[in-house]
């Protein structure tokens, strides 16, 4: 985790950022279900995931979305301010399995002092989550 915020010219399109593993048990896919008022049950009964062919509890929506927000926090620093999450779902990201995160910087914009990372967030299965972040960093001073 970085505790200082990247400057804007010290980034450069290709910057590849460190990668996010998470471990996904099942008190963080219940937790990030409750966490977001997201009580469908396959996020926190297993019996009723397995009864909808799925193996375990799964990893709902909005919490894909914190840890794609904190894989670019972590790198960027506690400055950056998070302009858009895209986010296409690809596999489920079940509990017992590990969510990896990797992204690169695909644009950089002085103008309006953004950056965009296009990331992949995958498990054993493959993708769980792809797409692009666009956040601003503070400018040179």
């Amino acid at each position: 985790m970085n505790s200082e915020t990247l400057s804007l010219g010290g980034i450069n399109v290709g910057d590849a950022l460190p990668e996010l593993k998470v471990q996904v048990t099942p008190k963080l896919v219940i937790a990030g279900a409750l966490a977001t008022r997201d009580f469908t049950r396959v996020h926190h009964d297993r019996e009723h995931a397995q009864s909808q062919g799925l193996s375990n509890i799964i990893m709902n929506t909005h919490t894909t979305k914190g840890f794609v927000g904190r894989f670019i926090t972590d790198w960027a620093g506690p400055g950056a301010f998070l302009k858009k999450i895209s986010v296409k779902l690809g596999v489920p990201n079940f509990a017992g399995d590990t969510l990896t995160l990797k992204g690169q910087v695909i644009e950089k914009n002085a103008a309006d002092q953004t950056v965009t990372v296009q990331y992949a967030g995958s498990n054993s299965w493959g993708d769980h989550a792809t797409g692009k972040v666009t956040f601003m960093l503070p400018g040179d001073n």
